[in-house]
């Protein structure tokens, strides 16, 4: 209708549910006091986003408008992560000869609606689709089928009434309902004049007796008389005692914008007529109104009017002929006495900042009984909680997926994530993946018990070597110290107690100079020791070549001999320590990786290569010592070292080299520990293998430590 009248450029203003018009040119005469349904379609969309409904089901009616939304929107509604498990129409009454078919297809309709695991279902209709969705749900308790309760999303255009033969049918499956709604507000004096219209009253209005007929069922004497009524007509009977089921005296959407219609024409007539093209006034006859222009100029008045009605609120029209207003969002409560209660919860307002275009009062809303007053959750599965992660299921919509736990070193911290993230380097997940704890820092201390009892070895060993040294020096004079070289014999010791006191200084945290001095310490006080016990064992084996008439040897052996073993042993590692300070330094690092929930405060050994230097030329001097010293252990002397030095370099050696896998197997502070352990082991190695024999017989044998013992023996 709307497209024939305006090609007679009849003017039309549509109250109801908006018509589909393909042409929205200037030259449509007509107007909806409806908004724009893509506001309304979008506020759908948020409000299945905003309670993370992705997983619905969809009924619309066999109308273009609801096809267009079905063609046309709900392709966006997936694309914003909405799945549809099915889009259904209700079936289509063309005639009553189709009744049979169309309960058979309702039936089916039903059966699919009441099997879908989709909490929500979105119905897209007028008027009529709630009768009919309210009849397949009254029928299917004849029929056994359970009503499973569902939360209803209903567009604008559906409006609620009760037809005769609906009126004492139960009201439950709307409870909890979601609907939208063209914006409405109080309007002063309409409840009084709806409760003052009366068919006794109304004599020219032809449709009051018949409504007033059907809705309180009665009949009045000057008409038919109707078999189902049960009384007469009195005109007393009062419409607030309807149950608004049947009859609603409240301003709804509907309601409201057919007093805004009224208005708008009547605004429109007013400003056509004070208006410049205005040839005559409006004209009075009998009681009726003419206008005296033609009629296709109150077009552009209208179209251009704009007015606050008497709720305060502003009237206009956009440049398509539609209403510039908002939708309100209503949530649905059923009660026992066939009445109902629309409570707004909220709104969509297109005019309203971004941020509040969409409000909703999530409190405000009544659930259905089902859900225990707690919001309802609509998906395909159950939600992936945080620390896990999706992963679609193949051969299922977008929106089904199975949950899987984030891969070691993940995490998840929101619901519902596509991928779980690492966390950063200063932080580790914990047991439930759902969270980054800042990781503590961590390193050798002297207030744990490790580096507590580590630091007392170190002490007491040096706290022996002492002693040790302290007993040598008081029998200086003594064949057994003056054997092998007693100045050796001090040196050695004394790179003993640096290499014990050494120790100390990989205790505690990593700072510059401890870094720098700790490996160039170890390097050159273990290289002295190493050498001494080189020079040690090379002079006894020259002073037995010596021996030999006619020996060149004999120039090599003495002091001088051994000041070059150890000074040129320590002059190679020297140069090594040198060239790793001068190229690439140790330096404080800290290690974020090798411990899961620490970050390891260590002393990064600047060149690696250069590191290994240091221990191959120590290992280097130590297997050279261990050769020579096992070729001279059966040399023929009272005081003969060689076969204890045999030994300590034994240990040595398999304690360096047991140190190289340890050292790389271990993480964080226990890799200086194990360095610790390594520097103590091998030097009470030394000090454990060659020097007891020694103070044995000074202390406990004194009578061997003699020159006549000596010569008796040789």
């Amino acid at each position: 209708m709307a497209s024939i009248l305006s090609n007679y450029k009849m003017p039309q203003l549509t109250y109801g549910s908006p018509s589909v018009v393909n042409n929205k040119s200037p030259s449509v005469f007509f107007q909806w006091m409806f908004p724009n349904r893509d506001h309304h379609y979008m506020g759908i969309l948020q409000l299945l986003l905003h309670f993370r409904w992705t997983w619905i089901g969809v009924i619309y009616l066999h109308v273009q408008s609801a096809e267009e939304f079905v063609h046309n929107v709900l392709p966006i509604f997936s694309q914003k992560g909405i799945c549809f498990d099915f889009i259904e129409q209700f079936p289509k009454i063309a005639s009553s000869n189709n009744i049979v078919d169309v309960m058979g297809k309702g039936m089916d309709l039903y059966n699919i609606a009441m099997r879908s695991t989709a909490n929500v279902l979105v119905v897209h209709g007028e008027i009529q689709s709630m009768m009919i969705l309210r009849m397949l749900l009254h029928l299917s308790k004849f029929e056994d089928r359970p009503v499973k309760k569902k939360i209803w999303v209903m567009t604008a255009q559906m409006e609620f009434t009760s037809l005769a033969f609906q009126r004492d049918w139960d009201l439950d499956f709307i409870h909890g309902a979601i609907s939208f709604a063209i914006h409405s507000d109080k309007m002063r004096g309409f409840q009084e004049f709806l409760l003052g219209r009366n068919p006794q009253l109304e004599k020219e209005d032809g449709f009051i007796k018949d409504f007033w007929k059907d809705t309180f069922k009665c009949w009045f004497h000057d008409s038919e008389f109707d078999m189902k009524a049960e009384k007469i007509c009195t005109g007393e009977e009062t419409l607030d005692r309807l149950p608004s089921s049947v009859f609603e005296t409240s301003m709804t959407g509907h309601s409201y914008s057919v007093y805004n219609a009224v208005y708008a024409v009547a605004h429109a007539v007013d400003s056509m007529g004070s208006s410049k093209f205005r040839q005559r006034r409006v004209v009075v006859d009998g009681g009726t109104w003419k206008l005296s222009q033609p009629l296709w100029q109150l077009h552009h008045f209208l179209r251009s009017i704009s007015f606050n009605n008497s709720a305060g609120e502003e009237v206009s029209f956009d440049q398509n002929g539609e209403l510039v207003a908002r939708f309100d969002i209503l949530s649905w409560v059923t009660f026992s006495n066939q009445s109902f209660l629309r409570v707004k919860v909220g709104r969509i307002d297109p005019k309203a900042p971004p941020d509040k275009v969409f409000i909703i009062s999530e409190d405000a809303i009544v659930w259905p009984s089902r859900f225990d007053q707690a919001r309802p959750l609509s998906m395909c599965n159950g939600i992936c909680r945080s620390g896990y992660r999706r992963m679609k299921k193949e051969g299922e919509p977008f929106c089904c997926y199975d949950c899987l736990p984030c891969p070691e070193g993940k995490i998840s911290d929101h619901e519902d994530m596509d991928e779980c993230f690492p966390c950063p380097e200063d932080q580790y997940p914990n047991n439930e993946q759902n969270l980054c704890i800042l990781k503590v820092k961590s390193f050798l201390s002297y207030e744990e018990p490790l580096g507590v009892s580590l630091a007392i070895s170190a002490l007491s060993l040096s706290f022996i070597t002492v002693l040790v040294f302290g007993t040598f020096v008081k029998y200086h004079d003594t064949p057994i110290v003056k054997a092998n070289n007693r100045h050796l014999t001090y040196t050695l010791l004394i790179s003993l107690l640096l290499s014990f006191l050494c120790a100390l200084l990989f205790i505690g945290r990593p700072e510059k100079g401890t870094c720098l001095l700790r490996q160039m310490a170890f390097g050159i006080i273990f290289s002295l020791a190493v050498s001494c016990v080189l020079a040690k064992t090379t002079t006894v084996v020259l002073a037995f070549m010596a021996t030999k008439p006619g020996s060149s040897i004999r120039n090599w052996v003495g002091r001088r001999l051994t000041v070059c073993i150890v000074l040129f042993s320590c002059l190679i590692q020297a140069t090594i320590c040198t060239g790793w300070l001068a190229t690439s330094p140790p330096f404080p690092d800290f290690d974020m990786h090798s411990m899961t929930e620490e970050i390891v405060l260590e002393c990064n050994e600047g060149s690696v290569t250069k590191f290994y230097c240091v221990l191959g030329f120590l290992g280097f001097l130590a297997v050279v010592s261990f050769t020579v010293a096992f070729l001279a252990r059966r040399l023929p002397d009272s005081f003969n070292e060689s076969k204890f030095i045999t030994f300590s370099m034994l240990v040595f050696c398999s304690v360096w080299l047991t140190f190289i896998p340890t050292y790389l197997s271990a993480k964080g502070k226990y890799m200086v520990a194990v360095e610790i352990f390594s520097i103590l082991s091998s030097s009470a190695g030394l000090l454990g293998c060659i020097f007891p024999p020694k103070l044995y017989i000074m202390m406990l044998k004194p009578e061997l430590n003699n020159r006549e013992q000596l010569l008796r023996r040789k």
